[in-house]
């Protein structure tokens, strides 16, 4: 399939930026440059949104979480919610780069949105993304009620890493006792962080992610190369993907993951877990969260909204 146009321009603009490449930048430049290109890449946040910060406690202290609703909802309303993760290698992102993003899922499929800042790497390593998105899934389940959540109907979902991390999550609910997922939302994820799929090697670079990023990523996430074969890491090698809750994956055709997420939906399909594959064959890795830039980032979002609100919201009646 060929290069989306608006893809191919937004190609276009960050060669003539001339940035530098992230694995050349240190974890704080990479964290202040990436946050210096959201605001023209996903705009002003919806005004239909109400939403709130605040903190739950985390397995290292305070967790910063931010709560979506849309506005029109009653009060006390209590409505299913996805518990989210944003993406950005596990070293950048927070719960401003992908606000956006959150705040139209919470509005298009009628739902509460709950997005956890989990730590990031270097400072914190592997597992301590994955234990925070885990702390908020369960603190969700145990106290929703207090934000107007129906912890009967929840889902776990992200995008890039924090795909990984929702898709390590929703392994770690169903092996210990954790609670029930009606979805996972997996936009292009990692999934295997030892292995190097055709993907790799044909957008190894020229694409915004390259090959050699990822690899800067896994070495601030997890540099002892031998826990990468850990299904937290890399939830493609899980012994069993069956039982799972049904799986929504997303990919891009011009993304390094492209092939690993391919292969994660293939695997659940296989193993009797519910799974969609959407591939937007034109796109670039991370552009649902670029709705100024990219027509593809609307649809798509759009996509996955009405993906939450089938399995949240009208299957749950």
């Amino acid at each position: 399939m060929a290069l989306d146009p608006e893809s191919q321009r937004l190609i276009d603009l960050m060669a003539a930026a001339n940035r530098p490449a992230w694995n050349t930048l240190s974890p704080q430049a990479a964290r202040d440059l990436y946050l210096s290109l959201r605001p023209r890449a996903q705009g002003p946040r919806p005004a239909e949104a109400k939403v709130v910060d605040r903190t739950i406690a985390g397995p290292a202290g305070d967790l910063a979480v931010r709560i979506y609703r849309p506005a029109t909802a009653p009060a006390d309303a209590e409505l299913p919610c996805l518990v989210y993760a944003h993406g950005g290698g596990w070293v950048f992102g927070n719960l401003d780069s992908h606000d956006v993003l959150c705040a139209q899922f919470a509005l298009e499929a009628g739902i509460v949105v709950f997005a956890v800042d989990y730590r990031l790497a270097p400072e914190a390593r592997f597992p301590g993304a994955f234990d925070d998105v885990v702390a908020g899934l369960k603190w969700v389940a145990a106290n929703g009620a207090s934000i107007g959540v129906d912890a009967s109907k929840l889902a776990i979902g992200g995008d890039s890493a924090g795909g990984n991390l929702a898709a390590a999550v929703a392994i770690w609910a169903r092996d210990n006792g954790g609670p029930k997922l009606r979805l996972q939302l997996l936009a292009y994820p990692v999934t295997d962080a030892v292995g190097r799929a055709e993907s790799y090697r044909r957008y190894e670079d020229g694409y915004g992610l390259n090959a050699a990023t990822m690899e800067w990523f896994f070495d601030h996430y997890a540099p002892d190369k031998g826990s990468r074969g850990d299904w937290r890491v890399s939830p493609l090698r899980a012994k069993s993907l069956s039982g799972l809750p049904p799986a929504l994956v997303i990919t891009a055709g011009y993304d390094p993951l492209r092939d690993e997420g391919r292969a994660y939906a293939f695997r659940l399909h296989q193993e009797g877990t519910q799974a969609d594959l959407v591939e937007f064959g034109g796109m670039l890795h991370g552009f649902l969260s670029s709705p100024m830039l990219l027509h593809g980032a609307r649809r798509g979002t759009s996509l996955a909204a009405a993906a939450l609100r089938e399995a949240l919201v009208q299957r749950a009646q």
